[in-house]
């Protein structure tokens, strides 16, 4: 069964990256052209914002986004992760985003290896402009069902650190039905991963391999669907 579903798996969609425009290492040009030749179908730019630097990253991400698609065979889309927000602000910071142009936007969820104020992984699933969680550490079944209401996905990191919670995030997830997606949190050149390994990741995570596939091949589809339909 393994090798049918490796063969299977199609192409690699990662809605979770970052570029010298928060704490990443690359250019967006070095970090697009590097998903091209590992043959990436799509990929998000996703720099840290707040309302300190949001009216300045998002549109020169969007910039750079419509620039390089007119040149290169991969969907690019220009995103924000809200990051270390109070919760209270992030319907409001989200809303921006979307009037600033990014057709993607994640909330930095509670990892518990970050000081991220208690409420934020609620605050981001109860929010209906927000499209996935990220690294939602601790997570409870409360706001698993706020995710379900909402159509938040949520996210199994390959990432250090953040992805010590993936087991429990994705049983949880898979318990109230909850649209799970596999990114990297992308900063270096290495981060980057194939299919391959983003369905180890899934594997990993206590999913069965029909979930995984799933999970890293069609999920990401659903997303792309939505991103355009907006």
């Amino acid at each position: 069964m393994r090798g049918e579903n490796m063969r299977n798996l199609g192409k690699r969609v990662d809605f979770h990256t970052h570029t010298i425009f928060s704490d990443g290492e690359l250019v967006p040009a070095e970090l697009v052209r590097r998903a091209c030749s590992m043959g990436f179908k799509a990929i998000a730019i996703t720099d840290h914002v707040d309302i300190s630097n949001i009216d300045l990253v998002i549109p020169r991400i969007k910039s750079v986004s419509e620039e390089l698609g007119r040149y290169w065979d991969i969907a690019i889309i220009p995103g924000a992760e809200l990051t270390h927000m109070p919760p209270e602000t992030i319907p409001r910071l989200a809303t921006r985003a979307r009037e600033l142009g990014a057709r993607f936007i994640a909330v930095h969820g509670e990892t518990f290896i970050e000081p991220v104020l208690p409420g934020t992984n609620e605050a981001a699933c109860r929010c209906e402009a927000v499209d996935m969680l990220a690294h939602p550490g601790l997570l409870d079944k409360h706001t698993a069902q706020l995710a379900k209401r909402n159509d938040v996905f949520l996210e199994l990191t390959s990432r250090s650190g953040h992805s010590l919670t993936n087991g429990l995030v994705a049983r949880i997830a898979v318990e109230h039905e909850v649209n799970l997606l596999v990114n990297t949190d992308t900063h270096k050149p290495l981060d980057l991963i194939g299919q391959k390994d983003a369905f180890s990741v899934a594997l990993g995570a206590g999913l069965t391999e029909e979930k995984a596939l799933e999970i890293v091949r069609d999920n990401p589809e659903k997303m792309l669907k939505r991103i355009a339909s907006k």
